[in-house]
């Protein structure tokens, strides 16, 4: 939805994987990354500004609204890939175990939890206290049910695979229960980050059919009020939630398709929040208007961009035509011209700066004369109008990306051109982003496309690259198979030994960089924005709203308010 109110991943109680985003939204909530990386990596937000405070006592009421350029998919988490449906749904739902502020994992609905047997088992004993919106108790029967859920054939869900892994799945007592493997699953706390589902409303009935689908009931800070499709989305405190109920009573998501519409809305004071662009972060708000009533926030976000190939398309199967494109293409270009400075190249599918990213693997320069000379092997020559062709074929195909993401789309162009100037022709097309999943990736109906990831930072990404996931609906919807790729996945997800794990997704990035089935582009700065009514914003490693919950506003400074 906002994509991200995106980075937004890692937003929500996680389900264990990653999240395709949209667009540009606010910022990264609950983020996805392993202990490890967390203390490898302790960047927080930095603002430019502060926007916090400790002298004033927080009071309850008022309004929060966040500009997304992207709709939600669907509020049964499990149903959806993007990160927007996921946020909101971190929202409403709550997980056993979470991320905290500092990227630690910790109980949540849970009161406790243990690693047994070598890393073979798990015990959670749930919190008691934890009521559904209807009150009835959450307990354990839930997380059994959402379990079953996941594993059941006929729920069309991508993020099955880790649950399938479970060998035994033991309720203790009401509210403890155990989940056995065959061997060590190095994400085992991770698995249970999951959202969990009403029993009590589901059971028995078609999940894909679900009238919580759309009108969801949670256990989590904000319960679902209202949603106007392709309008907004509204959310309003639980008076029933177990740490205590938010301060703001409501948060209204608004969706507007395109950051500059969207920059005007904020301008003009109808947004509170949003994601900057980087023309907007450093030439549109450094005026004394922008000073005085608004924090904007900087930091390397959890995510990365790609140019990814289908390879139901037989131009690229070959990966030495892979590789000659991604030679062609100036990422240090795009970084200064897409993103004014404020991003990084990547060489793969990790953060930067992370332990488990490769140091050692050297970047595709930008090299056109080697794209040619790679093109020429292959066959492809220049025709009488200086384009490629290959047995009177054409090297012609189209880049699909999602409407409203201008990043995406200047990127896009910017490739466009520079293949050109190697003989291929491109072509671009943008898609509102619901019928980008549904009738696009989905169904594999596109040559190549440019998207991002939000990273789970446990480096475990079978989800999207194992050749078991290049499926229909799978996150693998490239369609990529690699048996050697294959096995190093599995050495990594199947071991708790950092040195073991290091190596194997070492090996990982030398795979995917000498196949390039995607061309790694490059790590944005996330760029929120933040009226600065807004008190008890905590910046640290996870992000700017890992306490959403927590934020509050001076009755004296609101602009809406909400009846009780």
């Amino acid at each position: 939805m906002h994509c991200s109110l995106q980075n937004r991943v890692l937003l929500g109680a996680l389900l264990c994987v990653l999240f395709l985003t949209g667009c540009s939204s606010p910022a990264e909530k609950k983020q996805s990354a392993s202990n490890s990386a967390a203390s490898a990596n302790k960047q927080s937000a930095r603002a430019v500004g502060d926007n916090t405070t400790n002298i004033q006592k927080p009071e309850y009421g008022g309004r929060i609204i966040l500009g997304s350029i992207g709709d939600i998919a669907n509020m049964i988490p499990m149903l959806s890939s993007d990160a927007g449906s996921h946020e909101v749904a971190s929202n409403i739902y709550v997980s056993p175990l979470k991320y905290d502020k500092d990227l630690k994992i910790v109980p949540y609905a849970a009161e406790s939890f243990e690693v047994l047997d070598e890393g073979k088992k798990i015990r959670i004993t749930m919190r008691k206290d934890v009521v559904w919106e209807d009150g009835v108790p959450l307990t354990a029967e839930d997380v059994e049910f959402t379990y079953k859920l996941y594993i059941d054939p006929n729920t069309p869900t991508a993020y099955a695979q880790d649950y399938l892994l479970v060998k035994k799945f033991t309720l203790i007592d009401k509210y403890t229960f155990e989940a056995t493997y065959e061997k060590p699953l190095a994400r085992i706390l991770l698995s249970w980050m999951l959202d969990i589902m009403p029993k009590h409303l589901l059971e028995g009935k078609d999940v894909t059919n679900s009238p919580l689908s759309e009108n969801p009931i949670g256990a989590g800070p904000f319960k679902f009020k209202q949603w106007d499709r392709g309008q907004k989305i509204v959310l309003e405190a639980s008076d029933t939630y177990f740490l205590g109920r938010p301060y703001l009573n409501e948060m209204v998501y608004r969706v507007i398709p395109d950051t500059t519409t969207m920059f005007l809305e904020l301008k003009a004071g109808h947004l509170d929040m949003m994601s900057l662009t980087p023309q907007q972060y450093l030439y549109q708000t450094d005026s004394k208007y922008f000073e005085e009533n608004f924090a904007k926030y900087r930091y390397l976000s959890f995510g990365y961009s790609f140019l990814g190939f289908n390879f139901r398309n037989p131009l690229f199967k070959d990966s030495a035509v892979r590789r000659a494109i991604s030679y062609a293409i100036d990422k240090e270009g795009l970084v200064k011209g897409v993103l004014f400075g404020q991003g990084k190249p990547t060489i793969g599918p990790y953060k930067p700066g992370t332990w488990v990213y490769n140091k050692e693997i050297e970047d595709y320069g930008y090299d056109p004369d080697k794209a040619t000379k790679l093109l020429e092997k292959e066959g492809w020559v220049r025709n009488a109008d200086g384009m490629l062709e290959k047995d009177g074929i054409p090297f012609m195909f189209t880049i699909l990306t999602n409407q409203g993401n201008e990043a995406r789309i200047k990127t896009a162009t910017i490739i466009q051109s520079q293949l050109k100037d190697i003989g291929i022709q491109v072509t671009i097309r943008t898609v509102e982003w619901a019928a980008f999943i549904k009738e696009f990736l989905n169904k594999g109906r596109f040559d190549a496309l440019i998207l991002g990831w939000n990273i789970l930072q446990d480096p475990d990404i079978s989800t999207v690259w194992h050749s078991s996931r290049a499926e229909d609906g799978g996150l693998n919807f490239i369609k990529y198979i690699n048996p050697e790729l294959d096995k190093w996945l599995d050495i990594g997800r199947n071991t708790l030994d950092m040195k073991v794990r290091k190596e194997a997704y070492d090996h990982v990035q030398e795979i995917l960089h000498t196949d390039q089935p995607y061309c790694f582009l490059f790590v944005s700065y996330a760029l929120p924005i933040v009226h600065r009514r807004f008190k008890g914003i905590e910046p640290a490693p996870a992000g700017i709203t890992h306490n959403l919950d927590r934020w509050w506003v001076p009755k004296s400074q609101r602009r809406y308010e909400v009846a009780n």
